[in-house]
């Protein structure tokens, strides 16, 4: 708190009620009518919210002005996410927008959300609960505005993938206060007349207000109690409604939903085309493959005495070909056996030579192995005496004694000792007590 008798500035008053009307108000939604809109070179919006009573200076800057899906335009109702804010320069109360939506537009995402979840828990949405679309639908039924853009796509796409199926279209309008109704009841006669293998369900993008048709309880019941599998394709890729969820299918467009409903003719074409070929090919290696034989088989049209000729003069080359291995075989296995005898005789051991040698080797091995004893038994003796001399008890038994105080502590200084003071003796054999009469230290 300040003090009342405290002088302060003009800039540091703005600044401390900035910061207390940011302290003290959070991030929250306001309504109003956009006036006096305004927008900069930097790319920064000023504008007013205002109502019936008052209105507030607003400030949106380019990075969350650039988000806005729409024009800002004076007049407009809106909802916007402020901060509550003092612009210090001028000491102006603001509000620093944050987002911006069309007024009525969150009640109508709490509508989506609240009816999305509670017939996410009926069921509605569950995986096992959609149908499968036939493979080769005869005919494909289409529910949209005669009028409609998204028509006019599917009908293009249904020609230029599938132009031989027939298409029926239920005609209702897509927007509007009785648009739900009038889907739902499409669709209902749709699945009463029973004319067609799959239906499709499309209206073209808008904002979720343009779509909220089909975010309708009705069409969403409507959709599952018809008896057709059904495909929605509602919106751009972006957008998504309850229609898009109770769908047997969706598509993200109405073209995409076309293409989906067509996806069997479609791919069975291509299967066709691929298959047309497959079949040329295995006719055309078929057809070179009896060629072939043809050709083996006239080549072996030969006159029998020709074919006896030929037999006679073959066994003739046979024959030689064989006496020839024969005896190739016959002389490479007698080099072999002579090289082998060779061999042999190279390497039987000489074993007289190696025995006198064994002997030498194993005398020289006895002499060296009783001086490495000698040796060892020589160095023990001399680490025997060197222990011996530095044996404390050896010293003891020389005459000498070792003296400690009372606490047990070695006496190496006559200097640390007093007249009458009782120290005791460990000799060579037990130990005494005595007591000091006089002491007398010895110079370093």
């Amino acid at each position: 708190m300040l003090d009342p008798a405290t002088v302060i500035s003009i800039s540091e008053l703005n600044r401390l009620a900035r910061q207390s009307l940011e302290h003290t108000f959070p991030l929250l939604w306001v309504a109003g009518e956009i006036s006096n809109l305004t927008r900069a070179t930097s790319g920064h919006v000023y504008f007013s919210l205002k109502d019936e009573g008052a209105q507030a200076r607003c400030v949106m800057f380019r990075a969350r002005a650039q988000s806005i899906p729409w024009r800002l335009e004076n007049g407009q109702q809106v909802e916007a996410r402020a901060l509550v804010s003092l612009y210090e320069a001028r000491g102006e109360f603001q509000l620093n927008i944050e987002a911006l939506r069309r007024a009525g537009l969150g009640r109508l995402f709490e509508a989506f959300a609240r009816l999305k979840e509670r017939l996410q828990a009926e069921g509605l949405f569950a995986a096992e609960r959609r149908r499968p679309l036939p493979r080769f639908p005869r005919c494909i039924g289409i529910v949209s505005s005669p009028r409609a853009a998204a028509l006019r796509d599917v009908l293009v796409t249904l020609k230029r993938r599938a132009p031989y199926l027939a298409a029926i279209i239920y005609p209702t309008p897509v927007q509007g206060e009785s648009a739900a109704a009038e889907i739902a009841r499409a669709l209902d006669v749709a699945g009463r007349r029973n004319e067609c293998d799959v239906l499709l369900i499309v209206r073209g993008g808008g904002g979720i207000e343009d779509l909220w048709a089909f975010n309708e309880e009705t069409v969403a019941r409507a959709i599952v109690a018809c008896p057709l599998p059904v495909v929605s394709g509602v919106g751009h890729e972006t957008d998504t409604t309850i229609t898009d969820y109770v769908a047997d299918l969706r598509g993200a467009t109405p073209t995409a939903a076309a293409e989906l409903a067509t996806q069997g003719w479609y791919e069975a074409a291509a299967e066709i085309e691929d298959l047309a070929a497959a079949l040329a090919r295995a006719m055309q290696y078929r057809l070179g493959r009896q060629q072939e034989q043809l050709d083996r088989i006239s080549l072996r049209l030969v006159h029998p005495a020709t074919r006896l000729a030929q037999a006679r003069d073959r066994l003739a080359l046979l024959g030689s070909r064989l006496d020839a291995t024969l005896a190739y075989g016959l002389r490479r296995h007698r080099h072999r056996l002579n090289q082998a005898a060779l061999a042999l005789g190279r390497n039987i051991p000489r074993t007289d030579r190696r025995r006198g040698q064994l002997g030498l080797l194993s005398q020289r091995l006895g002499t060296a192995l009783r001086n490495q004893q000698q040796r060892r038994i020589n160095a023990l003796e001399n680490v025997a005496v060197a222990l011996n001399h530095l044996n404390p008890e050896a010293t003891l038994a020389r005459g000498y004694s070792i003296v400690r105080d009372a606490g047990g502590r070695l006496i190496t200084d006559a200097a640390v000792l007093h007249a009458g003071q009782t120290v005791s003796l460990h000799l060579a054999r037990g130990s005494a007590e005595a007591s000091i009469v006089t002491c007398t230290s010895t110079p370093d």
